[in-house]
């Protein structure tokens, strides 16, 4: 299974913010969605990630002065990406070894969507319950 399977029951547009932004309206932005992360675009194109990651380590660098910092001096710079036809656990494996919890989805420099590791986990626990389902019917049959 691939990515693009996780993001086609969704609707909507990507949450996102600009380079522009101040970094406390990107946490209003956070909690008034309940996300951990927005991908940061300019010209739709992705040029970052700020994540709670990135909102800990200013706060602890700066102290509440970060919060009137423009995004785009603050953000993860050069995210790690995937596309569409990547292989779930090929996701999984990419963030758990660069230790990050969101991968923007891009094809041709476009953004499609915005996964999480939580959403890749739900993913494999639901098929994996599936495919117990299907043998246990199997078996019974």
């Amino acid at each position: 299974m691939t990515i693009a399977a996780i993001l086609q029951g969704r609707s909507g547009p990507v949450i996102s913010a600009r380079p522009a932004d101040n970094v406390r309206a990107v946490i209003d932005l956070l909690a008034q969605h309940r996300i951990g992360a927005v991908p940061v675009l300019d010209d739709d194109k992705i040029v970052g990630i700020f994540s709670e990651r990135d909102l800990v380590r200013l706060m602890s660098s700066y102290g509440p002065e970060a919060l009137d910092r423009p995004l785009g001096d603050v953000m993860t710079q050069s995210p790690v990406t995937c596309a569409p036809d990547t292989a779930v656990m090929a996701a999984l494996s990419q963030m758990t070894q660069k230790r990050i919890r969101h991968l923007p989805v891009v094809d041709d420099g476009r953004l499609l969507g915005f996964i999480s590791i939580g959403d890749l986990v739900k993913y494999r626990i639901d098929r994996i319950e599936a495919e117990a389902a299907a043998m246990r019917d199997y078996i019974a049959s």
